[in-house]
């Protein structure tokens, strides 16, 4: 405005260099951004406590066009618990998915968190009657930060950096479907997944890590009595790990996690 009054008094940075100095850059009152607070804690010390799901695009033949995937994990086995795929995002068809995967895996009145991003079928008002209507309680991410949705984020790299992803569009809906059907039952029953001491999700969801881990540790310590010489370093933990989880507060969890892991 000063210069166009032919008036020059000092450069852009000068004025906001002693307009920091002045304090007097921060927001006023009335003109605060929006604060979106970290989501809440969720820790999961069982199957079907704390769920994770989101939606990803799987590439169509049709340039611009997509199929939608649906997807629920249990956070503390890694199990799929649901899934769902479509050629369009609906609140109605992912409120199915979601009272299907709960009369599936008996879930009873305010047993279950289930943690969502924040578009639009997650938040609608036809999925939040739905988790009222099942006494599931829901958590949400804030607004473009995928970290607090890092279980599903997770998920959908695992899916489509497998080295049978398909390197070319879906065709069809029904093959899409066939594929990911595939992919949720191996990963399900055959991946041995790093972040619950490689064993399989199914496996963890029915309890029987334990075992299976307590097992595997005494073939490593067999094999190092037998041959003591070639262990320079303590042998590997082969613990199930007694916790999960979710947009962890405290570093101290998050160390204990990692320590587990």
């Amino acid at each position: 405005m000063l210069a166009d009054q032919g008036i020059y008094v000092a450069s852009e940075s000068t004025f906001y260099r002693v307009l920091k100095a002045q304090q007097m850059l921060a927001h006023r009152e009335n003109s605060h951004p929006p604060r979106h607070e970290r989501p809440k804690e969720l820790i999961a010390n069982a199957p079907n406590q704390v769920w994770s799901w989101d939606i990803t695009y799987l590439r169509t033949s049709i340039l611009g066009s997509f199929f939608y995937l649906y997807l629920v994990v249990d956070i503390f086995s890694r199990k799929v618990v649901g899934w769902e795929l479509a050629d369009h995002e609906s609140a109605e068809l992912a409120s199915k998915m979601i009272r299907k995967a709960c009369l599936r895996e008996g879930i009873s009145p305010n047993q279950l968190f289930i943690h969502s991003d924040n578009g639009g079928p997650m938040k609608g008002a036809t999925m939040l009657a739905t988790l009222r209507h099942l006494g599931v309680l829901p958590s949400f991410s804030r607004p473009s930060v995928s970290d607090d949705n890092a279980f599903s984020e997770a998920l959908f790299r695992t899916l489509k950096y497998r080295p049978w992803y398909p390197n070319r569009p879906f065709q069809s809906l029904d093959e899409a479907r066939t594929w990911v059907e595939q992919f949720v039952r191996w990963y399900n029953t055959e991946h041995l997944h790093s972040g619950i001491s490689f064993v399989t999700p199914e496996c963890r969801h029915q309890g029987r890590d334990v075992l299976v881990l307590e097992k595997r540790k005494r073939v490593y310590e067999l094999a190092q009595r037998q041959n003591p010489n070639r262990w320079t370093r303590a042998m590997r933990a082969w613990n199930s790990i007694p916790f999960v989880p979710l947009n962890p507060l405290r570093k101290e969890t998050e160390a204990a996690t990692k320590a587990l892991a």
